[in-house]
């Protein structure tokens, strides 16, 4: 039996998650920042659910859930940080006060959090780091400059991080999920610029349009991914990145084939950078 702490496990992935390891039989810490929902939607698994209250921009609200994890079951298995919500609109129209909170929810909160659970997994000799990522983290979108770059920074820092800690016996897993139908879109899960230029009001509209229309409407299954999730934890070996959904999948070929055709494109220039080193024999000659 695993334990689990999650974070924004109040509704779309994090419930789902929650729900799928609680129904495989593990115990879960279920955090948000408004939680009071979890127990409405996971509260017939009783004791093997305990909910926290946090907000992962709280660095003293993350100590204290991780002590109550700690203390009600005595380790913690699988960190799944999921806790996170989509800045969008293009870039000039993002202020800096609305960037700084979307790489502090989105990034240094999974910092923080992964910070606080490490000394104990590395007791333990074992555990999972589970991040939620995104296309978004794989490919660049544009009207999404600010949330694709909080994930791309996930993305270098999670696959960094696996090498870190295998000497541990602790796994790293990026999930890298496509359009799900979840509340996403909606506006208690997404903002968009905070500023109006004329030159972008046009532009600004129509995404913001497209995305509206596409809400809700997502091919992605969040509860198959929950169960996704749980599989992945159980794998004896885990990949570090994981594409979830067609969507994701078909992303991640398309962008490894992009890379190949760009390096292969600019060979000839690129190889042509390294300094020019004599050989073995030209050393000796020039020494003898």
């Amino acid at each position: 039996m695993s334990s689990w702490l999650i974070t924004g496990a109040n509704r779309g992935f994090g419930l789902e998650i929650a729900r799928a390891a609680l129904e495989a039989g593990d115990r879960v810490v279920a955090t948000a920042r408004k939680p009071e929902s979890i127990h409405a939607a996971l509260g017939r698994f009783g004791n093997r659910l305990a909910v926290v209250p946090l907000d992962v921009t709280d660095n003293e609200a993350i100590s204290a859930a991780v002590d109550a994890a700690l203390e009600r079951f005595g380790r913690i298995d699988v960190l799944v940080n999921n806790a996170g919500y989509g800045q969008l609109g293009p870039f000039e129209l993002v202020s800096p006060e609305a960037i700084a909170r979307q790489f502090s929810t989105n990034l240094f909160g999974a910092f923080a959090l992964t910070r606080a659970v490490l000394p104990a997994m590395r007791s333990q000799r074992s555990g999972h780091i589970v991040n939620i990522s995104s296309i978004s983290g794989i490919k660049g979108f544009d009207g999404s400059s600010i949330y694709c770059a909080s994930k791309f920074a996930l993305e270098g820092w999670s696959e960094s991080l696996a090498g870190e800690l295998a000497p541990f016996g602790i796994r790293t897993t990026l999930v890298e999920p496509g359009r799900f139908r979840t509340d996403f879109l909606d506006a208690s899960s997404v903002s968009h610029g905070n500023f109006a230029i004329d030159d972008y009001a046009d532009y600004a509209a129509r995404r913001k349009a497209e995305l509206d229309a596409a809400n809700h409407r997502q091919a992605g299954d969040p509860v198959r991914l929950g169960r996704a999730i749980v599989e992945l934890t159980r794998a004896a070996h885990p990949p570090v990145r994981f594409a979830a959904g067609r969507e994701a999948y078909d992303v991640l070929l398309e962008r490894a084939g992009q890379l190949e055709a760009q390096a292969h494109a600019w060979a000839d220039l690129s190889l042509s950078l390294d300094i020019d080193e004599p050989g073995p024999l030209a050393n000796a000659t020039r020494h003898a």
